[in-house]
């Protein structure tokens, strides 16, 4: 350490929740301010949210933070929500609601980018597999059906550049937010040639440039001290949208280690020096700055399916359906969940708009402790199935998000995936690893695994019984076999208008 950390302010603005965490000097939460936001679909499989509903929101939580907290703040850090098209008109307000990442409209589009190889030929320059929720889907669909929307739009951000922008006044996006769809993984710049070849040429001009590593900070805006009693010029650091946060704050900083965020997406994440552009499209590849990269696989698959599932089963929250879980056996007595949902389909590790879920394997006999568990197995699949798509040699998963509270599907992950798991001390790892960001920014720290190594607590470990390698094993091979089956019929099964979708 190099100077006092001091007091941070971190704000993690998910899809459906507004956090701001005051952080002391040792990285220890003190205080949480929540606020929830509210999402809309205009039309079936359309996901939107009031971008001055989210900014008002973020500027409420800090002014309560700022006036519950006994401490003197000294910077804010900010993560947020990833993907999606945020459209900001030219007087610097929103354009129209933002799409977010789970919308669903583009699919067709992407359809014809997989028929026609697009998408494989944009991976060998960007190492993402592109899906449609990501910005350049979003704009095609604009283009195709609804040019008019985008017509007097200054920039297509993302959440935390719309935030970033709010609170400081200065445009552009962090390199982790625009890594995929737009940018060249070995030069770290566009790539023209992946605007031509989606036909986007002519919005070339509504994507911001890509900030470098010191226009990551700025000062608060005058106006923005104001309205959260925050002094004027303190500095506000974007940090990596929230996967990759994420995964920093549960101390995932060096090449090789893994993490995965059990949330509204399960997402993988494997921590690497290289991009990967070769073999089957697959994955994202997220960079930042500094030597570091991300390959993360951020499924649509997640704790939305247990909650679904808690209602159909009549309970009243996750927690339950994990609890609930407890009273089945390992392999859920026969009972086997294919866990995609999404009205989106799927994304990772494979992309496929029509995947949809599955419960199989069910007789009179089956309870619904048997069910519960096996959603649970089901999801930890998705894991497993995301692992190995990294290539990478993960000997530990590093859990965070709203599912690690579950003792029992942590365990249920180690046993699946046959790989040990292990959770972190404190419930805001995303804000937290936003923290770690800002110290490094002010000079707190040399880098992120020095700032880790100082703040982040390790927690539980689960390592797989060694009595069920096998048998997950063969459960593994069967959860792949049968949805390889069931996706010949997919398609089959969109909701047209006589299912009233």
């Amino acid at each position: 350490m190099t100077t006092s950390s001091g007091t941070t302010l971190a704000v993690d603005a998910g899809t459906s929740l507004i956090k701001a965490v005051v952080f002391d000097e040792f990285g220890t939460e003190r205080l949480v301010i929540r606020r929830k936001t509210s999402l809309s679909s205009p039309h079936a499989g359309w996901a939107e949210q009031d971008m001055t509903e989210v900014r008002d929101s973020v500027l409420e939580c800090i002014a309560e933070a700022v006036g519950q907290t006994d401490r003197t703040i000294d910077r804010i850090a900010i993560t947020a929500q990833g993907d999606g098209a945020w459209m900001v008109a030219h007087d610097g307000q929103p354009a129209r609601p933002a799409v977010l990442w789970n919308d669903a409209r583009a699919v067709d589009i992407v359809d014809g980018w997989t028929r026609d190889g697009l998408l494989e030929q944009a991976f060998r320059v960007n190492g993402s597999l592109g899906n449609l929720g990501l910005p350049h889907a979003i704009l095609a669909w604009f283009l195709e059906n609804d040019p008019a929307a985008i017509a007097g739009i200054r920039d297509v951000v993302t959440c935390g550049s719309w935030l970033f922008e709010s609170l400081t006044g200065c445009r552009g996006l962090h390199p982790s937010d625009a890594s995929a769809p737009w940018l060249d993984v070995e030069t770290g710049s566009y790539a023209p040639s992946l605007f031509k070849l989606f036909g986007l040429e002519g919005i070339r001009a509504l994507i911001p440039p890509v900030l470098c590593e010191d226009e990551l900070t700025a000062p608060l805006l005058p106006g923005v001290s104001r309205i959260t009693g925050l002094p004027d010029g303190i500095p506000v650091t974007l940090a990596p949208y929230d996967v990759v946060s994420t995964g920093a704050g549960g101390g995932s900083v060096s090449p090789g280690s893994a993490f995965c965020i059990l949330g509204t997406t399960l997402c993988t994440g494997v921590v690497t020096r290289s991009a990967v552009t070769s073999g089957a499209p697959t994955g994202l590849t997220l960079l930042s700055p500094g030597p570091l990269i991300v390959r993360a696989f951020p499924t649509l698959a997640g704790t939305e399916v247990v909650r679904w599932v808690g209602d159909l089963l009549g309970l009243t929250d996750a927690a339950e359906v994990t609890q609930l879980a407890g009273g089945s056996a390992p392999g859920a007595r026969g009972v086997r969940v294919l866990p995609y949902l999404s009205e989106a389909g799927e994304r990772m590790p494979f992309l496929d708009p029509d995947a949809r879920g599955a419960m199989l394997g069910i007789t009179t006999r089956t309870s619904r402790a048997d069910i519960a568990r096996a959603t649970l197995e089901g999801l930890a699949h998705t894991i497993r199935d995301c692992v190995v798509a990294s290539g990478a040699e993960v000997e530990e998963l590093v859990l965070s998000g709203g599912g690690s509270a579950s003792a029992l599907w942590c365990q249920v992950i180690a046993d699946v995936t046959g790989i040990s798991t292990v959770r972190v001390e404190g419930t805001q790892i995303g804000a937290k690893g936003a923290m770690l960001h800002a110290l490094v920014a002010a000079g707190a720290y040399s880098g992120l695994a020095e700032a880790a190594a100082a703040t982040v607590t390790r927690g539980a470990l689960h390592v797989p019984d060694p009595a069920l390698r096998t048998f997950f094993d063969d459960r593994h091979d069967d959860f792949l076999l049968t949805r390889a089956a069931l996706a010949e019929r997919w398609a089959t099964w969109r909701p047209d208008e006589t299912d009233g979708g």
